[in-house]
């Protein structure tokens, strides 16, 4: 079982520290659907697996991370979060720079499914989400997309 903040190696490698966050917010449930940590990053996992390699491979010094509840707690509703500089905005001046970060919230996502399928659905929509921002794909255009 990886440890808490433990990223998957050689899944992804993210950029600069260039803070740009991108933040998906959900309604909350009320209750909380069980599913150990080691689950929920198993759905991860397989999220990343179901992103075209093409798209993989075009991924550039980020790294993906699941995190139980975000470090704000007014964030409480946000299943995901890009931290980084987007490949579109990246210069001669990208180099030696601390990996982008992808996190994954267990906590907001369980509050907010109802069932192991939502969450299993849920999942895969955020990973989306938050690498199409590592590809300088903005808020706006996710929800044209239905991934907002």
């Amino acid at each position: 079982m990886r440890g808490r903040g433990e990223a998957w190696a050689g899944r992804v490698a993210h950029g600069p520290g260039a803070a740009r966050p991108s933040r998906i917010r959900v309604r909350d449930n009320g209750g909380v659907l069980e599913m150990t940590r080691e689950e929920f990053e198993e759905l991860v996992s397989l999220a990343l697996d179901r992103v075209p390699p093409e798209l993989m491979r075009l991924m550039d010094n980020v790294a993906v991370f699941v995190e139980e509840e975000p470090e704000d707690p007014e964030d409480r509703e946000l299943l995901g979060l890009y931290e980084g500089t987007p490949l579109t905005e990246r210069g001669e001046w990208y180099a030696g720079v601390l990996p982008d970060r992808i996190t994954i919230y267990r906590g907001p996502t369980l509050r907010m499914c109802e069932t192991r399928e939502d969450v299993v659905a849920e999942t895969e929509i955020t990973v989306v989400h938050e690498i199409a921002h590592h590809f300088g794909i903005d808020d706006e255009r996710l929800h044209e997309l239905g991934y907002g």
